[in-house]
């Protein structure tokens, strides 16, 4: 097909654009390697195959944003195949082999090629449209953008589609004009056979000069593209794959640890993150998702998982060169997010869970956070004090430790010492459990429902401190350490089977984080406890709950653990009418208490409990308990029914107090009116 000239000319061209193209793929993995660590190559070899599985079969896309998702299919499984096609094509250029009207084999390569040519053209249409037309991508006001962000994403979203556009569609129209040339529809080629009509009475030269112009058009095309590639979001086709294969093996729940240099924790440079954190950035999709469910973002603040991994590839995109070879990057805080953003984050892990490249932008607003505390940086007044709480009391509320069971002395039994006698569970309150008055309550309600169910629990009693979950994630390592360090000597003074806790951020850190420090003693959380109890018989219902409920999941408890059937397990045996909020299970919304959040002054925004509770009146004017299994839920979701004024249509309870009532509370005394019922 093609001439001896054209054939040195496409090899020439093809030489030139695949040594440029090496050459900037060389300067990015250069940058990728200035990261800390190195990965496992172990992981490829393990995890190649069902990774790539997944891939193939774009589950990771499917999470969210199915119309969509399916746009983007038809581009991803058009591209996949097209590798065969650009080689059969310039085999055809160059040979004269072709597989028109060919059957077998080639009918079938015919008839996928020709119905992916058509999928990836509507899929692109699509995105172009949902992407300059409807203009979803937005970012609040006061998220960073690099100067280089807001065009450079418009532009390169732009070269990305047209690039598609006109490969596929040079091909497509040219496998057309072949049908054209040959005087017969191709049944294997039925959307190109259509548009061969179209060129029905053309002369023979001029459709022997079209089918040159489409394929060079083509294949052409892609020799143009692949320097720019190395820089255009397209670099997440291969990113993207390494990103998910190479992701460490650990729990949602367990955190790197902090990158250590010159006794330095932290990172406030772009070469001071895991190698993987850079990769981050050329993994990214620029899809949005995770700035989607960003309770931060949701109101109005300055945080954008999103915006993060963007500043980083665009920065990196600029300063690509000076940065392999060695060049320090600004801080991130000027470059990648700012320090509001930074201490916006409640580590829901939200953006973490939908990001379908396996991104973790959460973990560099931690380790920046990290940096900053190591540093001495002014924290918040209310996260200062705090943390010296923590570090004098082992609790935050700024109570001395003999104060912690308290609690324990208004019930009408003993509650074992598990210091100084064996115990099947020790139970692990947790602070706001074990300290806040409002919480009391629940608190006392579940050692009743223990105690009639005849559990063999006990407590620590004073020598119970913050299990820390929270403390390292506001970036104070060292008080982390000491906090556990702490609680297993308390551990080791003490005989039990397993533990169970009330909090689920403590269930975390006892689960994942004390995991590190070599404890691996079975954890549950008070609902996995209770609904075993409920199935055993050992707590029976005497009074169904005729009413209408809604369950919120704890992050910690829902999207990092998994726990989301014990609840629902406990609600169903006490007769109640379960109505789910939109967002729910793994895909729960934040309470905005994480991270530090709850121990923060806030800046007068709408705060994500509040969301929430006008998320659960839209269920219906009869929905009638707001559900919760955490004690900082409950904290901020009975201030939130207040602010949003549904405090005397909706009741946040806690789901051991439903229990309670179901079982026969009136045998309690220790109850102060358990209903707060309307």
């Amino acid at each position: 097909m093609l001439s001896t000239p054209e054939r040195i000319a496409f090899l020439l061209l093809a030489l030139v654009s695949l040594l440029l193209t090496a050459h900037g793929v060389s300067r990015l993995v250069r940058a990728i390697g200035r990261g800390q660590g190195r990965p496992r190559w172990s992981l490829f070899v393990r995890r190649v195959v069902p990774v790539s599985l997944d891939i193939l079969l774009q589950r990771p896309i499917f999470r969210a944003r199915p119309w969509v998702s399916l746009l983007h299919a038809g581009i991803f499984f058009a591209f996949v195949f097209y590798g065969l096609v650009n080689i059969l094509d310039i085999l055809e250029g160059f040979t004269g082999f072709t597989t028109l009207h060919r059957g077998g084999i080639a009918g079938a390569y015919n008839l996928v090629a020709d119905l992916l040519s058509v999928a990836a053209l509507v899929g692109m249409i699509g995105l172009l449209f949902r992407r300059f037309g409807l203009r979803p991508f937005r970012f609040n006001e006061r998220v960073l953008l690099l100067p280089s962000v807001r065009f450079g994403i418009a532009r390169d979203s732009a070269i990305v589609g047209g690039f598609i556009l006109l490969h596929v569609g040079s091909r497509w129209v040219g496998q057309a004009v072949r049908i054209a040339e040959s005087r017969h529809s191709d049944w294997s080629q039925p959307t190109a056979s259509l548009v061969a009509r179209l060129f029905t009475g053309w002369e023979v030269e001029t459709l022997a000069l079209a089918s040159h112009v489409t394929w060079w058009l083509a294949l052409g095309l892609i020799l143009a593209f692949l320097p720019y590639f190395p820089y255009s979001k397209h670099i997440h086709l291969f990113m993207a794959p390494l990103n998910l294969i190479l992701r460490e093996e650990r729990p949602l729940g367990q955190l790197e640890p902090p990158v250590a240099r010159d006794g330095q924790l932290g990172s406030e440079r772009l070469e001071q993150l895991r190698w993987f954190q850079i990769l981050d950035a050329y993994a990214c999709i620029m899809c949005n998702r995770c700035q989607d469910v960003c309770p931060a973002h949701g109101t109005g603040r300055a945080l954008s998982p999103a915006a993060l991994e963007i500043n980083k590839r665009y920065y990196l995109n600029r300063n690509l060169r000076a940065f392999a070879d060695g060049t320090s990057s600004p801080p991130l805080l000027e470059i990648a997010t700012s320090k509001e953003a930074v201490w916006a984050c409640t580590t829901c892990a939200a953006c973490v869970r939908i990001c379908p490249v396996g991104n973790r932008p959460m973990l560099d607003l931690i380790d920046i956070r990290r940096a900053l505390v190591n540093q001495g940086d002014p924290l918040d007044p209310n996260l200062q004090a705090a943390l010296e709480s923590l570090g004098r009391y082992g609790n935050s509320f700024g109570k001395p430790a003999r104060q912690r069971a308290r609690w324990a002395k208004e019930l009408p039994f003993t509650i074992k010492d598990a210091r100084k006698e064996p115990v099947e569970y020790l139970w692990f309150v947790g602070d706001f459990a074990s300290f806040d008055p409002r919480m009391q309550e629940n608190t006392k309600t579940v050692a009743w429902l223990f105690h009639t169910a005849g559990l063999d629990f006990g407590l620590l009693y004073e020598d119970e401190r913050n299990a820390g979950n929270d403390v390292r994630r506001v970036g104070e390592e060292g008080l982390f350490e000491l906090l556990v360090e702490q609680n297993l000597r308390a551990f080791e003074k003490a005989q039990f089977r397993a533990i169970v806790t009330t909090d689920p951020h403590s269930y975390n850190a006892l689960k994942n984080e004390y995991a590190a420090f070599g404890f691996s003693v079975p954890v549950y959380h008070y609902t996995e406890v209770l609904a075993q109890l409920l199935e055993d018989g050992r707590l029976t219902v005497r009074q169904p709950l005729a009413a209408a409920v809604t369950y919120h999941d704890p992050c910690y408890l829902g999207r990092y653990n998994r726990i989301t059937a014990a609840p629902r397990r406990i609600l169903r045996a006490l007769g109640a009418e379960l109505r789910e909020m939109p967002r729910h299970g793994e895909n729960t919304y934040c309470c905005g208490a994480g991270g530090g959040q709850i121990w923060m002054a806030s800046d007068g925004e709408e705060r994500p409990s509040e969301q929430r509770i006008r998320e659960a009146v839209q269920l219906g004017e009869d929905l009638r308990y707001f559900v919760v299994a955490c004690p900082k839920d409950m904290a901020m979701y009975s201030d939130a029914v207040k602010t949003t004024g549904y405090e005397g249509r909706l009741v946040v309870t806690d789901i051991a107090r439903l229990v309670a009532s179901a079982v026969g509370f009136e045998e309690a005394p220790v109850f102060a009116a358990t209903e707060e019922r309307s």
